[in-house]
């Protein structure tokens, strides 16, 4: 039996999505007041409307004790998706609740319950980054500086968590996804871009970084999970783009207009001002902030070599990605 957890998410959904068409035994972590909705959505855009019924729910939080006593009770595989993103200031005791003393208790349970195997779903936000233009992978270190967003600091020590365990005798695989792309609640997290392109995003910056479909990430994981591989880390990366290239290229997809203005470093501090503004105004989530602000004007490559010689593993060509949810994006715009 496997116990999952974030099955209401991007990521989480597409695991739901991957061990019921595969008739395995699972349960999944919901809290009490989350909406199945996203996860509906994304078995719908499958076909797969009979699987989402097959679903075994249960009902508790990461954050509370005795629910995931209850749930990892008769389990033998933990999948960790739970997570927060956030990169508003304001929220940093949640991220250090959800993403760090969340996956604290979900490694305490596990080792108490004796799981043979937890894989978790980390970032690559958590890889160092800061002193080098070179090709980031796995054992390029994170250092904590004044440029680190409190979601990447609260998703290290998350990892650190994970090690901890490991250390005690828990076998892990921790994946490290780049930007997600993928389907479902186009007004939240990544798949939020495709809103913004579609209703004209003019501005881009001189960043770059790296980007995957939400499919090979449910992909990567089991496939790491169901092999003899363990207590390892793994990058999961389809493609290293700009940024400008990237949203040009969903915009050609969309027949919409591409973004032909640059965002420098003065017109930098006002956008993220002004949208902040605007979203306090309409009591909407920003999707630039001063920290996706800041990390949008540095350039990042990640290397996804080691899971692709590891497990033989290919990447979807970007292109198919974006034209994939670029189109479903646009069918349901035009069904509602």
């Amino acid at each position: 039996m496997i116990f999952v957890t974030g099955g209401t998410g991007l990521v989480g959904s597409h695991i739901l999505l991957r061990l019921a068409k595969e008739k395995k035994e699972f349960k999944a972590l919901k809290r009490k007041d989350s909406s199945l909705g996203v996860c509906y959505k994304i078995f719908h855009y499958y076909g797969e409307q009979e699987a989402f019924k097959s679903i075994n729910w249960f009902e508790g939080d990461i954050n509370d004790i005795t629910s995931l006593e209850e749930g990892m009770e008769n389990c033998n595989m933990v999948l960790h998706s739970a997570g927060l993103v956030s990169f508003q200031s304001l929220d940093v005791d949640l991220l250090n609740k959800v993403n760090i003393e969340g996956t604290s208790n979900i490694m305490n349970i596990a080792l108490s319950k004796k799981i043979k195997k937890v894989g978790y779903v980390s970032s690559i936000a958590t890889l160092g980054r800061n002193s080098t233009n070179k090709m980031v992978d796995e054992e390029t270190h994170f250092k904590i500086t004044r440029h680190e967003s409190n979601y990447a600091i609260s998703k290290y020590y998350a990892e650190q968590e994970v090690w901890r365990a490991c250390a005690e005798g828990l076998d892990v695989i921790i994946v490290n996804p780049s930007v997600i792309l993928g389907p479902g609640n186009w007004d939240k997290g990544s798949s939020k871009i495709f809103q913004k392109i579609f209703n004209g995003l003019k501005f881009y910056t001189k960043g770059a970084t790296g980007y995957v479909d939400v499919i090979d990430v449910a992909d990567a994981l089991l496939k790491l999970m169901f092999s003899d591989i363990k207590n390892q880390r793994f990058i999961l990366n389809g493609a290293n783009l700009k940024y400008r290239d990237c949203f040009n290229r969903i915009a050609r997809r969309m027949g919409k207009p591409e973004s032909t203005i640059e965002v420098g470093n003065i017109l930098k501090s006002i956008a993220w001002r002004l949208e902040y503004i605007k979203s306090f105004l309409l009591g909407t989530t920003p999707l630039l902030t001063k920290e996706t602000a800041n990390s949008a004007m540095r350039s990042h490559k990640f290397s996804a070599n080691k899971i692709s010689q590891k497990l033989n593993f290919s990447f979807t060509d970007i292109d198919d990605t974006i034209n994939k949810y670029s189109d479903w994006f646009i069918s349901e715009k035009k069904s509602s």
